[in-house]
């Protein structure tokens, strides 16, 4: 009796154990998804949007717990376009998440959709011409 009780105390800790490490891998590949939306962004603000008037980057509930570790200063369309992406990452239903255009369902209202193509592009391209392969590798593997 006390035997099959241990049993399933063990088991029960074992099951929250595996949940416990399947969760960190999805918070980890999850953080790093945001990193790149971050540090594709602010280069891309810094780099083109040079005369506009910046703000700082900061969010109240789950975009703030995301992005006001960055301390950020963004104009004001890099920063709504910024918030868009991470909380249309966040919200993602797909486990693994597919790449954007990709994925068979679209999320991104279509001007945002642009708009984060015009980064990644911008961004992927400048870190090439500049030699930094060493942040394409970090970023997408």
């Amino acid at each position: 009796m006390k035997s099959n009780k241990i049993k399933k105390i063990l088991g029960i800790i074992f099951l929250k154990y595996l949940l416990g490490i399947l969760m960190n891998d999805k918070n980890r590949k999850l953080e790093k998804d945001i990193s790149i939306l971050v540090d594709f962004t602010n280069l891309y603000c810094s780099s083109v949007h040079k005369k506009n008037e910046k703000e700082v980057v900061w969010f109240n509930g789950t975009l703030g717990n995301y992005l006001n570790k960055y301390g950020l200063l963004l104009c004001r369309d890099c920063k709504n376009t910024l918030a868009h992406g991470v909380a249309k990452r966040i919200l993602c239903p797909y486990s693994p998440k597919p790449a954007c255009k990709r994925c068979p369902t679209n999320c991104y209202r279509s001007s945002y959709r642009e708009k984060m193509k015009e980064i990644m592009k911008f961004s992927g391209l400048l870190l090439i011409k500049k030699g930094r392969l060493n942040y394409i590798f970090k970023y997408f593997f």
